[in-house]
């Protein structure tokens, strides 16, 4: 069977301009309310991808998503989220853009479309076979990202992929492959909106499971967040509360002492 972008697939809706703001917003959610049924139909080959990205960082490997464009900077959220939320190295987890820094805040011409500049950005990072690499691209078929895979493959680094078209390039470039099915999206070709959705949704479980599994979580708790605000300050307060039943003074003193959440439990535990 031919390959065909379902993600370039005419919208359900037309005439869109016509419509009032109400009828555009309730058919936007509309479509939306698909993407988590579409998202649990790939639980099995999430299973399988996030089972080896587990592995590769319990033995000290890191995680690099690469990816251009929405892709490119949903890849980037989700690393710039892991040290703060789980307390992980600056490093463990990557995220490259085509294009660069630049690109996460504005779209670089073509850069998507370089047959070799995805690689030379992993061995700038000096990619090893340790590692894993998750290519994200709604299409699966951005060049950037296929020809990194491609050259992964070549030097026994393990791939992955998170894309919504069934039979693409990537993800048969891909090692372990993650399809989203979403059909067409609300704006014909739009892939930052079912697409994208279900791409972030994907990479949530990925990385939070991965960390869960790395002993990042206590309970259900952020024990080694980062304390980066008062907000933080203040869970970080509240979860020694709760975990060693003490008054808000001592966790306050015992956090401040400690600099951590579960250093501070650790210590009052074994005291």
């Amino acid at each position: 069977m031919a390959f065909k972008k379902t993600t370039e697939s005419d919208s359900n809706y037309n005439s869109l301009e016509n419509m009032s703001v109400l009828e555009t917003l309730t058919n936007i959610n509309k479509e939306d309310k698909t993407v988590a049924f579409a998202v649990e139909k790939s639980i099995p080959q999430i299973l399988k991808l996030t089972t080896i990205v587990s592995e590769k960082l319990k033995l000290g490997g890191r995680l690099f998503y690469i990816g251009a464009g929405t892709s490119g900077r949903l890849g980037v959220v989700d690393a710039s989220e892991c040290p703060p939320t789980f307390g992980v190295d600056q490093g463990v987890v990557v995220g490259l853009i085509a294009g660069g820094d630049k690109a996460i805040r504005e779209a670089v011409e073509f850069a998507e479309d370089s047959n070799n500049q995805g690689w030379q950005d992993l061995q700038a990072e000096n990619i090893s076979e340790a590692d894993i690499v998750i290519g994200i691209a709604a299409s699966g078929t951005t060049p950037y990202v296929i020809s990194a895979l491609e050259k992964c493959n070549e030097n026994n680094i393990a791939t992955g992929c998170i894309t919504c078209n069934e039979g693409s390039p990537l993800a048969l470039t891909a090692q372990s492959p993650i399809v989203v099915i979403v059909g067409p999206e609300f704006v014909t070709g739009s892939s930052r909106m079912k697409a994208g959705t279900a791409q972030k949704l994907v990479l949530n479980m990925i990385s939070t499971t991965a960390m869960i599994q790395l002993g990042r979580i206590k309970g259900n708790k952020m024990v080694d967040m980062q304390l980066s605000n008062n907000k933080l300050v203040d869970r970080g307060i509240r979860m020694i509360m709760g975990e060693i039943a003490v008054d808000r003074n001592t966790a306050a003193a015992l956090l401040e002492e400690h600099k951590s959440v579960r250093a501070a439990i650790t210590h009052f535990n074994n005291a």
